[in-house]
């Protein structure tokens, strides 16, 4: 009995993937982008930049114009296309999150088998201590990880255009390096933000905002999400900050948001991908898997937001579809 042929095709295309990922990680780890901008294209030429042999070069980047993460050949000189432009070595691109992904990350997900069959992030297999006790060690990699959220958050820019901000004091629970506040105020001129994080990630945050938007729309405080938030918003931002949480940690921020806004018209906002059982896409699925591997998380369904809103006294308002598969859940108390 012959085999199904597409069948087979899509098997033989799902278990090469990780060494797709792991050439297009190997050009950005090499620059191999920034240096075709540079005018550095052929194979020859990528070879001396890099301190590589020819023929390893001419063998990734043959695979790579196949993939169509770059154009041309390596005689007359590879182009950047709009997929390899994106790993740059430039503020805003895509580098940091792949360098992370193909090194820390993708040890971790070696230890998928361990990691699934035991609910054990497989980062704590592979390192031997859980990610943030990790990331607190080792300055550089913590700087990287923080670039690569950054890089991440591509729907930031749509989130004034899902809720109305406009003369209004926003919280920014968990802003890590503050993208969002920043993307917020750009877009709002009469915003102002609260940026609520760990003291050391608020001195990041600090330093964005500056280089950004500026800080005299912005006061920064360091503390704990679970402990208490800044009071006085009129909307609270929790974007991307549960999943790593238990339950029961996520009904205390919610109740700390509730207890401090300002008020009948205040609301809490929830930015995260939802998981669904029925019909379920790839993204949101794939990266609720990718949080069981690096920090032992989960994404929750939007009845499970539901639910646990409902315990701290909020209602779901209304739901916002966000790019890249992002919700934005709209909850009042």
């Amino acid at each position: 009995m012959r085999n199904d042929l597409k069948a087979a095709q899509e098997v033989v295309e799902l278990i090469t993937g990780g060494w797709r990922a792991q050439c297009v990680y190997s050009a950005a780890r090499l620059n191999i982008p920034s240096l075709v901008d540079s005018g550095c294209t052929t194979d020859e030429e990528l070879a001396v930049a890099t301190k590589s042999e020819v023929d390893g070069i001419h063998r990734l980047m043959r695979l790579l114009v196949a993939l169509r993460v770059f154009e041309g050949d390596g005689a007359k000189g590879y182009r950047n296309t709009a997929v390899s432009a994106l790993l740059k070595d430039s503020p805003d691109s895509l580098r940091d999150m792949c360098l992370l992904y193909g090194e820390e990350f993708y040890t971790a997900w070696a230890f998928a088998k361990e990691s699934i069959t035991t609910v054990t992030a497989g980062f704590e297999i592979a390192f031997g201590e859980p990610l943030y006790q990790h990331l607190g060690q080792n300055p550089e990699l913590s700087e990287r990880f923080q670039l690569a959220m950054k890089a991440g958050n591509i729907f930031f820019d749509y989130v004034p255009d899902a809720i109305d901000l406009s003369g209004k004091r926003f919280v920014d629970v968990g802003a890590g390096p503050g993208q969002l506040t920043a993307a917020i105020l750009g877009a709002v001129p009469d915003a102002r933000a609260t940026v609520l994080d760990r003291p050391h990630v608020i001195e990041v945050a600090r330093e964005n905002l500056a280089a950004s938007v500026g800080l005299d729309r912005v006061e920064l405080v360091g503390g704990d999400m679970v402990e208490e938030v800044p009071p006085g918003g009129d909307v609270y931002f929790l974007c991307r900050v549960l999943a790593g949480w238990s339950d029961e940690a996520v009904v205390r921020v919610f109740e700390n948001c509730g207890r401090v806004m300002a008020g009948p018209g205040s609301r809490l906002v929830i930015l995260d991908r939802v998981v669904v059982d029925d019909y379920p896409t790839v993204l949101p699925a794939l990266w609720d898997l990718h949080l069981l591997m690096t920090n032992g998380g989960r994404h929750r369904s939007l009845a499970d937001y539901t639910a646990l809103l409902e315990r701290a006294g909020f209602a779901v308002e209304r739901v916002a579809e966000l790019p890249a598969e992002t919700t934005a859940i709209v909850a009042a108390r």
